[in-house]
């Protein structure tokens, strides 16, 4: 028996931290949606679980201690041979490791029927809408989703300069941990209409991951300029960025413009999945 699945990137398109827990957890709502660009696992039955990393950004992953194998690991079923193709940039903001820990687990019920785990937040807070896979409100430490309307066709350029950001200190470099809460959730009729929503929320983590790591304003600033870009921002924590755009031309012109000037960023076009 063998199965495989995607593990599209997620995309923060917009972000707002809104709190603190007690246990120092932040609070946060966030407007998620995934790209058609991402990595696959790949599985087949084995008598031991084991993981294998190859592609792009497999060098210095652990093969032991991965995400892939402790979503796997929390599943009522035999063992699987994983094989993980990593075509995301690491620690990069867009759900990497969330996103294969939730491929994993499609991949094992597809291969076997098994049932997903109930509780899987406490992989990291992007694993439950990753895992979902769909456009979401995500509220609170990431367990909250909330369908989202309908979304117009967009198309994104995706950028990371090529440094890996700590989570865990751009949270530490926040001003302020009690912002004003994203606005309401409408109907988006048309792009023109979900591009003026978007420009009034914020991703609250920009500013201090600008901070560390400066040459994710150069990425904003070369994304911004490009035809055609209707918002530039970052994901997540960084350090990748997104340009939106209407059509696949305009994010394919703006990435072999942003290539052609910094090769060796990764960067590359992809559509909003629906």
């Amino acid at each position: 028996m063998a199965a495989e699945a995607f593990a599209p990137a997620k995309i923060n398109l917009a972000l707002h931290v809104i709190g603190r827990r007690d246990d120092g957890y932040h609070l946060m709502e966030s407007i998620v949606v995934f790209a058609d660009v991402g990595d696959w696992v790949k599985i087949h039955a084995a008598p031991d679980w084991s993981l294998n990393i190859n592609g792009p950004f497999a060098h210095g992953l652990s093969t032991t201690d991965n995400l892939c194998l402790s979503a796997a690991r929390l599943t009522a079923g035999p063992p699987a041979a994983l094989t993980l193709t990593k075509n995301l940039p690491v620690a990069s903001g867009i759900g990497g490791g969330s996103a294969d820990a939730a491929a994993t687990l499609h991949a094992l019920r597809a291969m076997d029927g098994r049932a997903l785990p109930v509780d899987v937040l406490h992989l990291g807070a992007d694993v439950p809408v990753c895992l979902a896979g769909k456009p979401a409100l995500m509220k609170g430490i990431g367990e909250h989703l909330s369908p989202l309307p309908p979304l117009p066709e967009a198309h994104l350029c995706l950028v990371n300069p090529g440094i890996a950001v700590s989570t865990p200190q751009v949270f530490a470099a926040l001003d302020s941990r009690d912002n004003p809460a994203l606005p309401a959730v409408t109907d988006w009729p048309d792009l023109p209409a979900f591009t003026d929503w978007l420009l009034g929320t914020r991703n609250d983590l920009e500013r201090p991951a600008c901070a560390i790591a400066p040459v994710i304003g150069t990425v904003l600033d070369r994304i911004a300029d490009t035809v055609g870009c209707r918002l530039a921002r970052m994901s997540g924590s960084g350090a990748t960025c997104f340009g939106l755009y209407a059509t696949a031309e305009n994010a394919k012109s703006a990435a072999e413009k942003i290539k052609s000037d910094y090769s060796d960023w990764w960067v590359t076009a992809a559509a909003i999945r629906a």
